[in-house]
């Protein structure tokens, strides 16, 4: 998998790569594609690194792990391939985004015109195994995307990190609070959602950004029809 690593993330992950735990992460992908379905593709598990280039991260929205349905997920976090009905969590989003923001509701789920503003959509675990939610939690991933966390703090550039719900939550120590802006909430699933509707992200994270001097993130979604 260490091939597939973004060249912009490689100078700041690489080591990661080479600890054992990431080899044996490896070898258990492997491992469960060999004898059964797991989502991403190979060539997407990266996608969100792929997508937001290290020097260009504005924002970070964690997510948890992959969409387990066949042809769902492609590697961004609440994002789904064009094509594919938007899920719940997401329908949330954009209706807290139409509330507060006046954009309209699109007619997809495709979130990479947010990426390629800046905005990594990274999710916590990478893989899935299909049908099975959570099935590859606690095998190494964690480790891995803390790796990632760590880094965007790191840098001198400030980032605005979007922490949603009681397992995002938790990463909070990861980060210089002191330097980034950390936007969080109740998570926008179903369970949820009453808490999430009305807490205003989007207001949060454009005046962070504002206050970090970068450009605005447009995030109006384009219909595909």
């Amino acid at each position: 998998m260490k091939e597939v690593l973004p060249r912009s993330w490689q100078e700041v992950l690489g080591e990661e790569t080479e600890k054992p735990y990431f080899k044996e992460l490896a070898e258990f992908v492997e491992e469960e594609r060999r004898h059964h379905p797991v989502y991403p593709p190979r060539e997407e598990v990266f996608a969100a690194l792929d997508a937001t280039p290290y020097e260009e991260v504005k924002v970070l929205i964690l997510g948890q792990d992959p969409y387990h349905g066949p042809g769902q997920g492609h590697g961004l976090c609440f994002s789904v391939r064009p094509g594919v009905k938007t899920p719940p969590s997401l329908r949330n989003i954009y209706k807290e985004m139409h509330e507060e923001l006046g954009h309209p509701v699109p007619d997809n789920g495709y979130l990479m015109p947010w990426a390629e503003q800046g905005v990594l959509l990274l999710n916590a675990v990478l893989t899935v195994r299909g049908g099975e939610a959570n099935s590859h939690k606690g095998k190494g991933w964690e480790k891995f995307t803390d790796a990632v966390i760590r880094a965007v703090a790191a840098r001198p550039d400030p980032a605005v990190f979007v922490l949603w719900g009681n397992y995002a939550k938790k990463k909070l120590p990861l980060i210089d609070t002191e330097r980034h802006a950390v936007v969080q909430g109740a998570h926008p699933s179903p369970l949820s959602a009453r808490r999430f509707f009305g807490s205003r992200p989007f207001t949060q994270i454009d005046e962070a950004i504002a206050a970090q001097g970068h450009t605005p993130v447009d995030w109006r979604i384009p219909d595909l029809g």
